[in-house]
């Protein structure tokens, strides 16, 4: 890649948004497009082209970024654009929807264009600085420059396998935020100090994932870590991923809001 490479970026929603401004603050050609047209403004504004749909978009792009909500949006947006993309292209398949679904876009893909599954890891403040982290699966080699500006890459191997580590991280996580929230209802039944609690939690070997149950700044919406959660319990027998969808899923006023709010009603 060089900086005349022409970039497709789809999906400006809280991490795209700020992954594909990192894109055009390195001087990418850039073309973008999202379902709300109103988010493609500022990138106007800053010289990006927008495009009126996913096929528009892709048209003239040498390497495109997905970065949508769940599986459904990406088969259709994919589905809306395949037949316009050119041999040679790469599509960087950047959303979380598990691998099944990464093998379903790869079918939907003209012969000689590449697929690469690097979803990451990380909440928005990470994703605006650089910092987030990519499970790249797939041959990415010709793209590590633009993978490069989102954060550090984990080659994962063959494509699906970036997918495939993100479920089990993102379970993870997920999973060790609810058991924290319900940690500490636990310990307000016990009459504990909450800051005494906490303090407790970051000198112990829960500090990871206390902190992150804590958070202040980031942002990755309940109802997302629930759509996450349940394509992990999809793909295999998980007893606490179906307990712990249920409980994200109990409240749904609170679905836009950050994943640390799911201690405030757990308490």
């Amino acid at each position: 890649m060089d900086k005349n490479t022409k970039i497709a970026f789809l999906g400006l929603g809280s991490m795209g948004g700020p992954m594909a401004r990192r894109v055009l603050a390195a001087g990418y050609p850039l073309t973008v497009w999202n379902r709300s047209p109103g988010r493609t403004e500022e990138f106007a504004k800053q010289g990006a082209t927008v495009a009126e749909s996913p096929a528009d978009a892709v048209r003239d792009a040498e390497v495109v970024v997905t970065m949508l909500a769940d599986p459904p949006a990406v088969r259709e947006v994919v589905g809306a654009f395949a037949s316009e993309l050119r041999t040679g292209t790469f599509l960087i398949e950047a959303s979380t929807i598990g691998p099944a679904a990464v093998a379903e876009v790869e079918k939907e893909l003209p012969a000689g264009v590449a697929l690469i599954d690097a979803p990451v890891m990380g909440s928005v403040d990470r994703a605006a600085s650089g910092e987030l982290s990519l499970m790249v699966g797939g041959e990415a080699d010709p793209v590590m420059p633009l993978l490069e500006l989102f954060g550090t890459v984990n080659r994962t191997g063959a494509t699906g396998t970036g997918a495939a580590l993100k479920l089990v991280l993102i379970n993870a996580v997920v999973n060790g935020v609810t058991v924290i929230a319900e940690a500490m209802a636990l310990a307000d039944a016990l009459g504990l100090p909450e800051d005494q609690v906490k303090r407790a939690m970051a000198a112990s070997p829960l500090a990871g994932i206390a902190g992150r149950a804590f958070a202040e700044g980031a942002y990755f919406p309940i109802r997302l870590a629930a759509k996450d959660v349940a394509l992990a319990a999809t793909a295999a027998s998980l007893p606490i991923a179906t307990t712990v969808h249920q409980r994200l899923t109990a409240h749904p006023e609170a679905a836009d809001e950050d994943l640390s709010q799911i201690v405030k009603w757990s308490r």
